[in-house]
């Protein structure tokens, strides 16, 4: 009897692993396209700004 019921575990535990797998794998195809999606809008208006965007290029003069 205990065979069985180690038997059923064991099957439902590998059902469990390959369902977690499934999510696993759909959940980083939907990072790559979001991250992709993200890389072309910072392309695009990287373009547009021709990268100037928030004045990290500024150098500072000192007064004496």
């Amino acid at each position: 009897m205990g065979a069985v019921v180690s038997c059923i575990k064991s099957v439902f535990q590998s059902i469990g692993s390959c369902l977690m797998a499934i999510v696993h794998a759909i959940g980083s195809i939907f990072m790559a396209i979001i991250n992709g999606i993200v890389s072309l809008f910072d392309i695009i208006i990287g373009c547009l700004t021709c990268r100037r965007g928030g004045g990290r290029r500024r150098k500072t003069t000192s007064h004496v």
